[in-house]
């Protein structure tokens, strides 16, 4: 897939912001300063497209960034940041389900955890959310820049085995800075947005 347009759609809280769904989307989701403002401006090869921070918790919006006119990226709030009060982050919470729940153009999640790290509890949590809900998911291991490949061998068994990672999941490592992982992510992307048929079963609570 080569990527030749990118542009900011809008930023939303609720359905009642959202674009029309006349277009696929894949969504990005992780813990705060995972990276995926990062990832999105990589994939895309521009800079300054997703907004990036080096202060956790600034993304407080779901972002829609418009791709070849054919597909849409979806940026969603980081989780986990400890400084932001229980009220937003429950607010983030329930910002975060209701997207992934319920929007309809959906046709995959990439969640995002960084490479260094074990899965917190609340990777856990969101993973076992997306199992539940069976939405097409691939795993990203970011900033694997910062490990040697011994490292990353090590932390690959961590992940795959903290999470428990399904088998049918695959695991992507991923660097903003070198691009390692792109023509993964993007060829995933690619196969996600031209299955027409949607994978999910939706169980409604």
């Amino acid at each position: 897939m080569k990527i030749v347009a990118a542009e900011f759609l809008t930023s939303a809280v609720n359905p009642g912001g959202y674009p029309p769904g006349n277009l696929p989307e894949v969504a990005f989701v992780g813990r705060s300063n995972v990276g995926k403002s990062s990832l999105i401006n990589r994939l895309v090869n521009r800079k300054g497209l997703a907004r990036t921070s080096s202060t956790p918790g600034r993304t407080q919006l779901i972002n829609f960034f418009k791709i070849n006119d054919q597909f849409v990226m979806v940026d969603l709030p980081g989780y986990g940041y400890a400084r932001v009060p229980d009220e937003v982050r429950a607010k983030w919470g329930k910002m975060i389900e209701g997207y992934l729940k319920n929007r309809e153009p959906l046709k995959g999640v990439f969640l995002l955890l960084d490479c260094r790290h074990t899965p917190t509890s609340q990777d856990k949590q969101m993973y076992g959310w997306l199992l539940h809900y069976r939405l097409p998911t691939v795993v990203v291991a970011t900033k694997i820049d910062k490990i040697s490949n011994n490292q990353w061998a090590r932390q690959q068994a961590v992940i795959k085995k903290s999470l428990p990672l399904a088998p049918e999941h695959q695991l992507i490592p991923f660097s903003a800075e070198t691009g390692r992982g792109r023509d993964e992510l993007l060829g995933v992307i690619k196969n996600w947005i031209h299955n027409t048929v949607s994978q999910r079963s939706v169980e409604k609570e």
